[in-house]
């Protein structure tokens, strides 16, 4: 059976990687993570194209992706965190499939990206006042991008997965 497409999106720290991992197991579909497909891609990690190419081309990478991604089916699709920032970004995903916008609170994302380096915007900013207003400033686009929000705070992968696809089938 075909299926329509999942994207996850959200701010780093929320779990796409990890929840996208996990649907593919539960539902047999392939999963595509941008940041690593981009990192493939590029041959450099993506602290090194912030610093050598700047954060816009980037963002180009992203859309160009969304672009190639958007009339395959049957994919789960973990999106950069800052994917749903651009407005072309999120009227190609709402065209690829259903968006599923996955939130955690400031103080969850820090536990979770506390140790992890390769995260060009925390770069010296790994505080939960930092995360909170980014976060912030974030929200409207998420919101706007997304057909359905998850929260993940305090949950267990597998519960997140089974609201995910619950959701999905109303």
């Amino acid at each position: 059976m075909e299926r329509k497409n999942i994207l996850l999106i959200g701010f780093m720290g929320t779990g796409k990687s990890t929840v996208s991992a996990r649907l593919k197991k539960i539902l047999g579909m392939k999963e595509i993570d941008t940041d690593a497909l981009i990192v493939e891609q590029e041959g450099m990690t993506i602290s090194d194209i912030f610093a050598q190419k700047g954060e816009e081309a980037f963002r180009n990478m992203e859309t160009d992706l969304l672009r190639r991604l958007k009339d395959e089916k049957n994919l789960i699709v973990s999106c950069g965190g800052g994917m749903a920032l651009r407005d072309e970004n999120a009227s190609i995903m709402k065209e690829a499939g259903t968006v599923v916008w996955l939130t955690a609170t400031p103080e969850t994302i820090l536990k979770r990206v506390k140790n992890d380096d390769s995260r060009p915007l925390l770069k010296g900013n790994k505080n939960v006042e930092f995360i909170g207003d980014l976060l912030e400033k974030r929200r409207p686009k998420y919101e706007a991008a997304s057909d359905i929000s998850v929260e993940t705070d305090g949950r267990r992968v597998q519960d997140i997965c089974e609201e995910i696809i619950s959701r999905l089938s109303e």
